[in-house]
């Protein structure tokens, strides 16, 4: 088991909730649209989110940034260590460098001890993509290059007496970032951050990530993940809480699964599904909810799911464990699911509105 690392209000490995995290695509010297973005992403569950400090002004902009914010922040720094120095000293509950680049072995000292004076994490590692081609040449295995790439790091950190350590080993290779974290997993008790690094736009970024992180997270590796689409980042996180789902690994959330559709659906079932899931995200229990085009598969996901909503021309059909309990308008069917639920969970009962 990983050792436990705090980040702001939270705590990752020790068998804790593996944290969801993103990173705005804002300009962070834009201080009005970084902080919103931020919100936008705390709003949708994000639970932990990195911004890019690439100048003196950027750290300036984080003092103002952290004030009106609440989720814990996270530092990416390159090259200059005085940047992660002062991110540290602006109040960030994280900073990511990547010791190589950060230059003399005193620079990362510096930085080791902003941040242990502050209880302030790091996170370092590797990606295939910017990997000194001195462990390309070394070895053969392209996997062994990046997992001792940045153990390599970890361990110039270690050297400073710095352990507040979180590593992450990313491709953009769905295999190789599978392998890696399967062998630094077994090299180092630090916590794991998960990610399949510039996985591309949506479908290819989700199918990569769905294989290779909750493969992983399957297995019982990782503890913090961010998946990597190009375009909005709010996306991230619902792919992010979608795969921990699919995997067994969120705690109090709802399943909502839907049938692929055919001719003899009677409703919308995308669309319906898409309402049911954007009504249900804030009720907090484990349940599984089908949303069903037709009768035909409907029955049968009607007794294996804890409540089911098949279409009509009029409106849906209503089973709760197996039994028929109503119908429904078209046009209320999310609303009674949401309303049923929680009545349910207060103590009544479900009532067909």
């Amino acid at each position: 088991m990983s050792k436990i690392v705090k980040i702001g209000k939270i705590k990752i490995g020790g068998g804790s909730p593996i944290a969801v995290q993103s990173m705005t695509n804002t300009d962070t010297k834009d201080i009005f649209n970084t902080i919103q973005q931020i919100k936008a992403l705390e709003e949708s569950g994000c639970e932990m989110v990195r911004l890019s400090v690439y100048d003196e002004e950027c750290t300036e902009a984080l003092k103002k940034i952290k004030s009106e914010t609440e989720v814990p922040l996270v530092a990416d720094i390159h090259f200059d260590y005085k940047l992660a120095v002062a991110s540290i000293n602006a109040g960030v509950d994280k900073v990511r460098i990547n010791p190589g680049n950060i230059g003399a072995k005193w620079k990362v000292e510096e930085v080791a001890k902003a941040a242990n004076d502050h209880e302030v994490p790091i996170r370092v590692g590797a990606n295939m993509g910017s990997i000194d081609e001195k462990y390309l040449k070394k070895f053969k295995d392209r996997v062994d290059a990046l997992v001792m790439s940045a153990m390599d790091e970890v361990e110039e950190l270690e050297s400073v007496e710095f352990d507040n350590v979180v590593v992450a080993v990313k491709s953009s290779d769905a295999v190789e970032t599978l392998l890696a974290n399967e062998k630094i997993s077994k090299l180092t008790d630090h916590p794991i951050h998960l990610g399949v690094t510039e996985a591309g736009v949506y479908e290819d970024a989700v199918v990569k990530s769905a294989f290779a992180i909750g493969h992983l997270i399957y297995e019982g590796i990782g503890d913090t993940v961010r998946i990597s689409i190009a375009g909005d980042p709010i996306r991230e996180v619902s792919v992010a809480y979608s795969i921990l789902k699919s995997v067994h690994k969120l705690e109090n959330a709802i399943e909502v699964v839907a049938c692929p559709t055919c001719a003899r659906t009677q409703i919308n079932v995308e669309e319906l599904a898409q309402e049911v899931k954007k009504a249900l995200k804030t009720v907090k229990t484990n349940l599984k909810v089908a949303v069903m085009g037709c009768l035909v598969n409907g029955i049968g996901e009607a007794r294996d799911a804890d409540i089911a909503v098949f279409g009509t021309k009029s409106g849906g059909v209503i089973y709760e464990n197996g039994e028929k309990i109503g119908l429904v308008k078209k046009n209320k069917i999310a609303q009674s699911l949401k309303d049923m639920i929680e009545g349910k969970l207060k103590g009544g009962k479900y009532e067909n509105r």
